[in-house]
């Protein structure tokens, strides 16, 4: 759903792109470090790193990645460092 109006969408795309490509990185940078902290703040204590990445992709990326094969890709890696 977008309810933006149009003319506001566009003069917020214009101050955007007024900004260097560095200043729209950290500005980027910082919204993803502030949604990621408000994902872990809603998790339940005690889970495993791996559980906590799986919340993290599924809650930030949602149908975008596939948590599943990210967390077989996870413990795998897990598994090769053991040995």
């Amino acid at each position: 759903m977008n309810d933006t109006d149009p003319q506001i969408a566009e003069l917020v795309r214009q101050r955007l792109m007024e900004r260097s490509g560095a200043e729209r990185v950290m500005m980027a940078s910082s919204m993803f470090e502030t949604a990621k902290a408000m994902v872990l703040a809603s998790l339940p204590t005690g889970l495993s790193e791996i559980e906590i990445k799986e919340f993290l992709v599924e809650r930030i990326y949602g149908d975008e990645v596939d948590a599943r094969a990210f967390v077989e890709h996870l413990k795998s890696r897990q598994k090769s460092r053991k040995s």
